[in-house]
């Protein structure tokens, strides 16, 4: 007769649940285990995405869309040449409303390099220059200083033209202040304007009502608003839910940003023109962007206070 030994008493049937559970229980755990790394797991370091606005080729850009020669900046006799210099027909438009014994204190929102603040400044008293850019801003202040700047003007490839750009000594630059802002949310002690100019700014901004709200509040009684926009609607700058056109409301009507712009704008300004606004952008010698900024003027309703009051 065989010895019996500890194996022969041992019940398997429950044996082999209990190891299956044991097995199944450790898979369980490094499941669990797994799903824990990864969430903990440092993210690999990005880079934020770099501003655009404040490189050297937008400077560079940007200072000859402003400042260049004609000749230099569009070397062919034909083409679109009466498109040029729209920084400073910006500037005409605002001056074409004024209103006598309006605060002759002008706001140029969106200033990029300065010329239509400069050119402001022949008609008014006070002007200050905002941008968004640090690095337009450094160059408006280095106009101001100076009455000149150097830039390049874009050629072929990596070739370039060296340019000057000069403000006209009849321009008293001391009229003319410059600083970092955001329209979107302007500082408090801003003050009142009695022209407020908003070039091609609206469809670059991440929420463009929070900048047409504040207009009745920093725009005295008879001023005047000048916005110019091509309403090119992009989600890398204003996003989607926020855009003021580009889109088909909830019955499926196309909302177009002159649309919002009249209900946003028409209880505090009367509409005095809308104008389609050509302009030319050179990216090199052989390549410009031709945009047409749709031109709106408004003037602030009420009354004028008088010193007296």
């Amino acid at each position: 007769m065989q010895k019996s030994t500890w194996l022969d008493s041992l019940d398997w049937r429950r044996f082999g649940i209990a190891s299956i559970l044991g097995l199944a229980g450790l898979g369980f755990g490094y499941f669990l285990w797994k799903i824990y790394r990864r969430r903990s797991a440092k993210k690999p370091e990005t880079a934020p995405p770099e501003n655009v606005y404040e490189t050297d080729k937008l400077v560079n850009q940007y200072m000859a869309f402003h400042y260049a020669e004609a000749d230099k900046y569009f070397k062919y006799d034909f083409g679109p040449k009466d498109h040029l210099e729209f920084p400073t027909r910006c500037a005409e438009l605002c001056k074409k409303h004024v209103t006598p014994g309006v605060l002759s204190r002008a706001l140029d929102i969106g200033c990029a390099v300065g010329r239509s603040t400069f050119e402001l400044a022949t008609q008014y008293e006070e002007v200050l220059g905002i941008d968004f850019s640090a690095s337009f801003v450094d160059k408006c202040n280095e106009l101001k200083e100076n009455g000149q700047a150097l830039y390049c003007v874009p050629g072929e490839g990596e070739l370039s033209e060296r340019g000057v750009a000069e403000i006209s000594k009849e321009i008293d630059r001391d009229r003319v202040t410059f600083e970092q802002g955001d329209a979107c949310n302007l500082r408090s002690d801003i003050g009142q304007f009695g022209c407020v100019l908003g070039a091609n700014l609206v469809c670059r901004l991440p929420t463009p009502l929070d900048f047409l709200d504040r207009l009745p509040h920093i725009v005295v009684p008879g001023g005047i608003v000048v916005l110019t926009s091509p309403y090119s609607w992009l989600e890398e700058y204003t996003p989607k839910y926020l855009w003021l056109g580009g889109f088909n409301d909830t019955n499926g009507d196309p909302v177009h940003g002159f649309d919002t712009l009249k209900e946003v704008l028409e209880p505090n300004f009367e509409l005095l023109e809308a104008n389609d606004m050509p302009f030319v952008i050179k990216e090199t010698d052989r390549k410009h962007q031709w945009t047409v900024a749709h031109a709106t003027v408004w003037r602030r309703k009420g009354k004028e206070k008088s010193k007296g009051d």
